[in-house]
This record gives C-alpha cells, sequence and structure tokens, in this order.
C-alpha cells in the first residue's frame, strides 16, 4: 500500500487553493478528474490526454490518480510486477555502503511526524528497490541523488509499483545520468546557457562574465529538483510534469527558474562564488504554475534540436584545458547529490580560460521575454507540441544525446 503524500488527496499547486475562488476550484477539480479517468478509461488508453493533463495547471490532483496515471506515461504494466533477485544484494552490492549511507541521510525526505518505525521500513524498502534495479541492470552505475528520486516513487505508489517506474525511468529519462562517466549528464546541463541565452542576452553574459558554469543546477537535474525542494506537493506537481515530457525539459525548467530569478543575479557581484550561492540556494516559494506554463513554452520556441549546435559547442569549448578545482570546490560545499558525479567529472578537461563567444550570435530579435507566446501549456498549442515531442520519444527506447 502506497504511503500518501504529505498533501494527501489535496491540489499540488496555490492556483488550486480555496478561498473566495472555492467552488470554481472544486468545479475546475471535479472536471479534470472527469477527464482523467475518461482516458484512463478509454480503449485503448488515452496517453496523449493524460500526459495533456499531467503536463496542465494542477498535474494529476493527488496519489490515487498518481498511481494510475504514472505507469502509463511510462508504459507500465501493473499486472506485471518485477522479479525479486534470489541474491543477498546487500551482501554482493558494491554500491550497498554508498546507498546505505545516502539512505540515512534522507530522512527530510519523509513527512513530517511520521513514526520512526514507519520510516524506517521506508528506508530499507527503499535500499532494497535501488539494489535490485541496478542488479537487473548492469550497465547502469548508480549516483548520489539517485535516492532522493526513487524516495519519491516510493512514498507516491508504494514499494511494488516504485520498481518498476523507477526501473523504467533509470534505463530511459534517467540513463545519461546512470553512465560510467559524466560526459552526457554535463552534455544536457551544457543545455542551460543557450536556452537562458535565447530569452535574455544579458542575464547570459553577466552569468557568463561571472564565469558561474552549470554546477549550480547539478542537483536539481540528476534529482528532478527532489533534493533541494522541501515541499513534497511541488516535488510531484514536477514529476507530473516530467513524466509526461520529453526527457530534457527538467533543464528547461532549470533554465526558467534562473530566468525567472534575473533581477536577483544582475545585482549579484559578477563573481563565480556569489552568482553561484545564489543560484545554488533555489526559493521555495517559486510560482510552479507559471514557470511550468513558460517551461514547456521554452521547449516549443527552443527544441533540443536547435540548441544541440550550442551545446555541443560549449562542451568543446569546456575540453580544451585542464580543469581548474574552484568549481568543485564550491559545489561540495553547498551540494550534497553530486559529490560521485563530481568524482567522476575531475577528470574530464574543461575551460580554465572561458571562451567568452563560444555561443555568440547576432542579437538581432534576441529579447524573447518568456511570455511572448502568450501561451499556457494548460491549454495552448504548446502543450499539444510538448506532449507531440513526448509520445514520438516515447519509453520505447534510450535517450541518445551524442551520435
Amino acid at each position: 500500500m502506497a504511503l500518501r503524500s504529505a498533501q494527501g488527496d489535496g491540489p499540488t499547486s496555490s492556483r488550486w487553493d480555496g478561498g473566495s475562488e472555492k467552488a470554481d476550484f472544486n468545479t475546475k477539480k471535479k472536471k479534470k478528474v472527469a477527464e482523467i479517468y475518461q482516458a484512463l478509461n478509454s480503449e485503448p488508453t488515452d496517453v496523449a490526454a493524460l500526459r495533456r493533463m499531467a503536463i496542465s495547471e494542477g498535474g494529476l490532483l493527488n496519489d490515487d490518480i498518481r498511481r494510475k496515471v504514472w505507469p502509463k506515461l511510462l508504459n507500465i504494466n501493473t499486472n506485471d510486477p518485477p522479479p525479486i533477485s534470489g541474491k543477498n544484494l546487500r551482501q554482493l552490492s558494491k554500491d550497498y555502503q554508498q546507498v546505505l549511507l545516502d539512505v540515512r541521510r534522507s530522512l527530510r525526505r519523509f513527512p513530517p511526524g511520521m513514526p520512526d518505525e514507519q520510516r524506517e521500513g521506508l528506508q530499507e524498502e527503499l535500499i532494497d528497490i535501488i539494489l535490485l534495479i541496478l542488479e537487473r541492470n548492469p550497465q547502469l552505475h548508480y549516483y548520489q541523488g539517485y535516492h532522493d528520486i526513487v524516495v519519491t516513487f516510493l512514498l507516491v505508489v508504494g514499494e511494488r509499483l516504485a520498481t518498476s517506474l523507477v526501473e523504467k525511468l533509470s534505463t530511459h529519462h534517467l540513463r545519461d545520468f546512470m553512465d560510467p562517466t559524466m560526459d552526457n549528464t554535463k552534455h544536457i546541463l551544457n543545455y542551460l546557457m543557450p536556452i537562458i541565452d535565447q530569452v535574455n542576452p544579458e542575464l547570459h553574459d553577466f552569468m557568463q562574465s561571472a564565469e558561474v558554469g552549470t554546477i549550480f543546477a547539478l542537483s536539481w537535474l540528476i534529482t528532478w529538483f527532489g533534493h533541494v525542494l522541501s515541499d513534497f506537493r511541488h516535488v510531484v506537481r514536477l514529476y507530473d510534469f516530467f513524466l509526461a515530457c520529453h526527457p530534457l525539459m527538467p533543464i528547461y525548467f532549470a533554465a526558467v527558474i534562473v530566468l525567472y530569478r534575473e533581477q536577483e543575479v544582475l545585482e549579484c557581484d559578477c563573481d563565480m562564488a556569489s552568482v553561484h550561492h545564489l543560484l545554488s540556494q533555489i526559493p521555495q516559494d517559486l510560482p510552479y504554475e507559471t514557470l511550468i506554463s513558460r517551461a514547456g513554452d521554452l521547449f516549443v520556441q527552443f527544441p533540443p534540436s536547435e540548441l544541440a549546435r550550442e551545446a555541443a559547442a560549449q562542451q568543446q569549448a569546456e575540453r580544451t584545458a585542464a580543469s581548474t578545482f574552484k568549481d568543485f570546490e564550491l559545489a561540495s560545499a553547498q551540494q550534497r547529490p553530486d559529490m560521485v558525479l563530481r568524482q567522476r567529472f575531475q577528470g574530464l578537461l574543461r575551460s580554465e580560460d572561458r571562451t567568452k563567444d563560444v555561443l555568440t550570435k547576432p542579437r538581432t530579435n534576441r529579447f524573447v521575454k518568456l511570455a511572448v507566446m502568450g501561451l499556457t501549456v494548460a491549454l495552448g498549442a504548446a502543450a499539444l507540441a510538448v506532449v507531440k515531442s513526448a509520445l514520438e520519444w516515447a519509453p520505447k527506447f534510450q535517450l541518445q544525446l551524442f551520435p
């Protein structure tokens, strides 16, 4: 039986709160619930409609619905449970000690007030899920922060279904994070600055001048923001969104967070330490529904295929000289879940003398403000395009970022 998340069956966004709009909220919620169940009961299941519901305002609303919809979004047969390993994985797994340490540190990821005995039981289940997935998929490499994703699924859908969902996720959306090196993870991070540059060249150039890089967003990306957001309602709302979209959507969401904080960043001292410190402290009161809508709009305006050349150019520029260690010292002090990834990454080459114009393009018609499309992902063409890209990608094969 899955543990209900801290929000119970209530809405996951402040825009769905009651107050003076309680009647309107109840009407919208009932209508959306009816549409979700209509899509679930269609023959075959209307996965495109479920994706639209997961993306649109309020997401999937509650955990009862998530338990039904999340498997459909990942094409999981809930009647076919994963096999149980007959091996003693805690003795045989090379990752057991690291997994154990990470799980022991995961206390804040459980609902406040949960009895110790119940939490400890869930932590044991969390260890078992991770070790079983790694044992069944030897091509996958554990990273710190992976447990933050697994625990979200455990709390929402329970151990059995979480194992199936996370295994599919690990071989698709998360696959690039689970390589033996950080090459593909860094390639994904390299999409961040081109997105920012398309929308706000001034902010992009300031961050380039500060030489802040993208490591501040590493823990956001590899945990789907689960490690850095304290309110579980916001975490599962983002998971609704990411599960329904192309696997690169989390980097677009990271970009809209930075763009949303434009004024704070530009008022910062233009040096790496100051900007990194500011950006790595993610606000907890973000306007999540607005940012989700804007991330979807940006994905449509600037799809990954259009940004790939710039991301590759950034990657190449950062392989031209030996790495300094200052980025990693900062990250070590402020972000925990990227430790193993950082250790893998220390051997990679990156630029000491950053090439400021590696991504420079003509500035004509460049100030594309976030609301330029006038669309919300809830209703407009952006939602259809985002859903279409997700369905075309869909968990049938692995995302390949390199030819």
